[in-house]
């Protein structure tokens, strides 16, 4: 299980990602109020699945042992919240002396990455009120994507 602490304080909007041993910083641009001092929501999201994307292609292609020599993955995210629907569009760019077969199983495995699974597949949210006395009130939903 991953675990992410997210923590805000008095500035607007600036928040700051941390896991046990890496900080990343988020934030919102100065026309919606923030400071601009960091990707938004939004943008990590559509990073978590570029970077998970490029990683699975490297894993992939050095366990068959092709010549992949970069890969790179622009991800367009949008959101209608009218539909209740996001879309990802992923545009992968491989670099190497690879054949077609090896370009066509790597774009395959482009799709095969754990956020990309993740994404596509329901998922279940729990949140959990932890307040001053340490008791717990849990509020759980099902969302599907």
């Amino acid at each position: 299980m991953a675990t992410l602490t997210a923590s805000i304080g008095r500035t607007p909007y600036e928040t700051h990602l941390s896991t046990g041993s890496q900080v990343i910083v988020a934030d919102e641009p100065v026309d919606m109020g923030g400071q601009d001092r960091g990707m938004r929501p939004g943008e990590l999201l559509a990073a978590s699945l570029g970077a998970c994307t490029v990683m699975t292609l490297r894993m992939y292609a050095d366990r068959k042992g092709w010549p992949l020599e970069s890969a790179v993955v622009h991800v367009d995210y949008s959101n209608d919240i009218e539909t209740k629907r996001s879309l990802f569009v992923v545009k992968l760019i491989l670099n190497g002396n690879l054949t077609e077969d090896q370009r066509a199983r790597l774009t395959e495995m482009a799709d095969r990455c754990p956020i990309h699974r993740a994404l596509q597949n329901p998922v279940d949210f729990e949140t959990i009120l932890i307040d001053d006395a340490g008791s717990k009130q849990r509020q759980s939903l099902e969302v599907d994507l």
